[in-house]
């Protein structure tokens, strides 16, 4: 009986240890899942991390292609566009060097046809036409001698012309056409009025205004004679006619000094007897 305990005893020990070492396997295996599971996420944790690290880097280095791609493209693009400017800038000078070339040519051609125009003119001795259309020819261009020889043709045919003009006037007034002969001897000045002639023709000027009533235009072209004149001889005629204008305006007191002026500076003048004899009769009368 008591060893019948002794092993009822011994199998209650043993079914007590079984039942800790079952507790403990348990404890170990839920342990070991535990850890097992802890593993398999940080693995998936790992492999997400790597999975999105990779996924990242493959963006980053295809954005960065794009970036180079796209610098490698507008630099390129630039160059291009570079050098179509180029070739459109070369282009519009080749075109503005074509359209200057044909502009020059033509007015060479222009220039051409007037100088030869010009150049019968001349041959023709039409003084009127040379004068009038010289202007119209210095505008285009003409060589140095084209130019030196129409300015010389200009020049004589304003002389000629005045001389001409001048003369006309002097028949005018010898025959008391006044009228006419203002008219010639303004013309004449208008050609040429520092000729060798145009003193005279001033002076005559003036003689036909003053016989047609208009002393007063007269006067200032006499005093300017009177003071000033290329001509010496034709001083003492204008100081007189001075005085005669001023006398038929009723200015008494300018015409007495012009008078008495014409006896101070002309004593030799043979109008100096008629000047004294004017200057007593203002004095006299007025």
């Amino acid at each position: 009986m008591e060893e019948f305990g002794n092993e009822l005893e011994e199998v209650k020990r043993e079914i007590v240890e079984s039942r800790a070492l079952t507790i403990k396997t348990n404890n170990l295996v839920n342990a070991l899942s535990a850890d097992l599971k802890s593993i398999a996420k940080r693995q998936q944790n790992y492999e997400r991390r790597i999975f999105f690290n990779s996924a990242a880097a493959y963006v980053v280095t295809i954005a960065i292609l794009f970036v180079v791609l796209k610098f490698a493209w507008d630099a390129r693009l630039d160059a291009v566009r570079a050098e179509t400017k180029n070739t459109r800038d070369k282009f519009a000078q080749l075109e503005k060097d074509l359209k200057e070339a044909q502009q020059r040519e033509q007015e060479r051609l222009r220039a051409t046809a007037a100088a030869a125009q010009f150049y019968e003119l001349i041959r023709q001795n039409k003084r009127s036409e040379i004068i009038n259309g010289y202007d119209e020819v210095a505008k285009v261009e003409l060589t140095r001698t084209e130019r030196t020889v129409f300015e010389r043709a200009v020049e004589q045919s304003r002389n000629e012309l005045s001389l001409v003009r001048y003369q006309e006037g002097l028949d005018h007034a010898r025959t008391g056409r006044w009228h006419e002969a203002q008219q010639s001897l303004a013309e004449s000045l208008k050609y040429k009025d520092d000729a060798a002639h145009s003193p005279q023709a001033r002076y005559q000027l003036a003689r036909a205004l003053k016989a047609l009533g208009r002393q007063r235009e007269a006067i200032p072209m006499l005093i300017r004679l009177s003071e000033a004149s290329a001509d010496r001889e034709v001083m003492d005629e204008a100081t007189l006619l001075l005085a005669e204008s001023q006398v038929d305006i009723q200015a008494w007191n300018d015409a007495k000094n012009t008078l008495r002026s014409f006896i101070r500076r002309f004593p030799s003048s043979p109008h100096i007897n008629d000047a004294r004899i004017r200057l007593a009769d203002v004095q006299l009368r007025h």
